[in-house]
């Protein structure tokens, strides 16, 4: 519908193939599809996927304990770690019979796409995952089950419309109620969100 080759941030997504054809935007791996994969290869017995596990979460905490974005230096620290234990990975996996084809894709991809994968150690508006965007959607999938559907357009337009201010005011650590009475007896949004 025109959005996403107009758009010009970080985008974040699972590496699907033609996310990538939108050439002008940045682009980001989320780490939560990437946890979800690497499960799975733990349970098939993979080890090199417990220690990528573990690698990602101690990344993760360790941009969260720097408010968002590690130095240059610290995140070529863990660049070096991530690279170490994807080549074992790849070693061992290309001496196995049969192939494990699957596992040594999703090892590739991470190889070549290493820039958009680590891009949230040193970026601080690039999160680890995009678990928010998706909880943002979900109540209206959540809605849709529970009633069956919106019975008209507009509905479904209010509903998105309200979703997304309780969402806005929660991001910005406001009191939900208070907010809504502001903006109900006619304070804009703007000024909600700017009070103290």
């Amino acid at each position: 519908i025109g959005i996403l080759p107009q758009y010009k941030g970080t985008m974040m997504h699972d590496a699907f193939g033609t996310y990538p054809r939108y050439t002008k935007a940045t682009h980001a791996l989320c780490h939560a599809h990437h946890l979800r994969e690497l499960k799975g290869f733990i349970e098939q017995g993979h080890t090199w996927a417990s220690r990528m596990t573990t690698f990602l979460l101690a990344a993760k905490q360790a941009v969260e304990a720097h408010h968002g974005a590690l130095s240059e230096e610290e995140a070529k620290r863990w660049e070096r770690v991530y690279d170490r234990i994807l080549a074992k990975a790849q070693h061992r996996l290309e001496t196995m019979t049969p192939l494990p084809k699957k596992a040594l894709a999703f090892i590739r991809r991470l190889q070549k796409r290493k820039e958009e994968a680590l891009r949230f150690l040193c970026e601080v508006h690039v999160p680890f995952d995009n678990n928010q965007a998706e909880r943002d959607l979900r109540m209206v999938k959540v809605k849709e089950n529970i009633s069956g559907t919106f019975r008209d357009e507009t509905f479904a337009q209010s509903f998105c419309i309200a979703r997304s201010i309780v969402s806005t005011l929660t991001k910005h650590e406001k009191n939900v109620w208070d907010s809504l009475c502001l903006l109900l007896a006619g304070e804009t949004i703007d000024r909600v969100l700017s009070a103290t």
